[in-house]
C-alpha cells in the first residue's frame, strides 16, 4: 500500500492539485469533530442553512459504506489583485473572482478517482467538492493538509487560507498523514476584525452574524439592519477575517491555475449598476461562475444596502 499511497500523491500533484494528503477513516481522531458540529447546530450558528444538519456529515460511511481512506487534495486560488476602497465600488470574495471553483475542482477530482479506478478494478471512488455532506475542513486537517483556523477556515503553511478543498473516498487502505497541528497561537486578528462579531469564540462562527452568509446564502428582500449597516462594501461573500490573517498576509502566492484569474467587473463592480441588476446582466456578468447562487434581487438588496450607509 505505500508504493500505491505514493503515486496516488504523484498523480494528484501531477493532475496540478497543489496539495495533497490522506487520512485514515478507521483512526481514533482526538479531535472531537462530530460534538463540535453537534454543538454548532444546537447552538443555531446555522442560521438557514438546514443542509448542515444532514446526517452523513456526522458519519463518513453513509456516504460510501465501504470507505476505508480520505485522500484530501487542496487547490490555491489566490491572485495578487486588491480589493477597491472606493464607496462607489462593491467587494466580492476573492474565491468568486474567476471561474466557478466547483467546475475547476471536479474536473480534476474526476481524472484522480478515474485514473485509480483503472489501477485496479476493484478499487472504488467517489469524490466531493465543497457541496457533498463531508466536514471537508476536518478531513483536511487530519490529512494533513492545514489546520482550522479560529475564522474556520483551514490554513495551510504554503499558501495560507486562499485554497479550495476537496476529497476522494476509497475502499483502499492507505497510509494516512499525520494530522496537522493547529499554529494561530495567541493571535486573535480574525476576531478583532470582524465588523458584527460573527466569531463567537475561536474556532467558532455564527452564520447568523457573519457577512458572508447574508450577502450568499440568505433570501430575505431585506438585510438584518446590523449586517446591513456593517457590509463596508461587501456585495458577495465577505474576506475581511482572511485578510488580517498573518499566515495570508506572509505567504500568499499567485495561483498557476488561470481559471482563477478574476473575471472582467468581479474585483470592482459598481454599486450603482448591481443596484439595479437584471437578469440579463446578471447572465452576462456572471457566467461559469459560484457566484450565480446570489440571484439578482439579492445583488440588488447587497448593493442598495451598502448604498444606504
Amino acid at each position: 500500500m505505500q508504493e500505491l499511497t505514493k503515486k496516488i500523491k504523484q498523480k494528484a500533484l501531477e493532475i496540478g492539485f497543489h496539495k495533497v494528503g490522506i487520512a485514515r477513516v478507521n483512526t481514533d481522531y482526538q479531535d472531537h469533530a462530530v460534538d463540535h458540529l453537534q454543538a454548532w447546530l444546537n447552538l443555531g450558528y446555522q442560521a438557514e442553512m438546514a443542509w448542515m444538519n444532514n446526517p452523513k456529515r456526522f458519519d463518513i460511511r453513509q456516504c460510501m459504506p465501504d470507505v476505508q481512506s480520505v485522500i484530501s487534495v487542496a487547490l490555491n486560488y489566490y491572485t495578487p489583485h486588491q480589493q477597491s476602497e472606493d464607496k462607489k465600488h462593491g467587494k466580492i470574495s476573492r474565491y468568486g473572482w474567476g471561474r466557478d471553483y466547483h467546475k475547476v475542482m471536479q474536473k480534476k477530482l474526476k481524472a484522480l478517482s478515474q485514473w485509480l479506478e483503472n489501477e485496479d478494478n476493484t478499487i472504488k471512488t467517489r469524490y466531493y467538492v465543497d457541496t457533498g455532506p463531508i466536514q471537508d475542513k476536518v478531513w483536511a486537517q487530519r490529512a494533513g493538509i492545514g489546520w482550522i483556523a479560529k475564522n474556520s477556515n483551514i490554513i495551510t503553511r504554503e499558501y495560507g487560507s486562499w485554497v479550495f478543498l476537496g476529497e476522494i473516498l476509497t475502499n483502499l487502505n492507505l497510509i494516512s498523514d499525520t494530522p496537522h497541528t493547529e499554529h494561530c497561537g495567541t493571535c486573535t486578528r480574525c476576531i478583532e476584525a470582524c465588523p458584527t462579531n460573527a466569531i463567537a469564540r475561536p474556532f467558532v462562527v455564527d452564520a447568523n452574524r457573519c457577512i458572508a452568509y447574508h450577502t450568499i446564502e440568505n433570501r430575505a428582500e431585506q438585510l438584518p439592519k446590523t449586517i446591513a449597516d456593517n457590509l463596508q462594501g461587501w456585495v458577495a461573500g465577505c474576506d475581511i477575517c482572511q485578510e488580517v490573517c498573518p499566515w495570508n498576509q506572509r505567504f500568499s502566492q499567485e495561483t498557476d491555475i488561470p481559471d482563477f484569474q478574476p473575471y472582467s467587473g468581479n474585483i470592482a463592480p459598481k454599486l450603482e449598476k448591481l443596484a439595479d441588476l437584471t437578469h440579463e446582466k446578471w447572465q452576462q456578468q456572471f457566467p461559469a461562475s459560484a457566484l450565480r447562487r446570489i440571484k439578482p434581487t439579492m445583488w440588488q438588496r447587497n448593493a442598495r444596502a451598502n448604498l444606504e450607509e
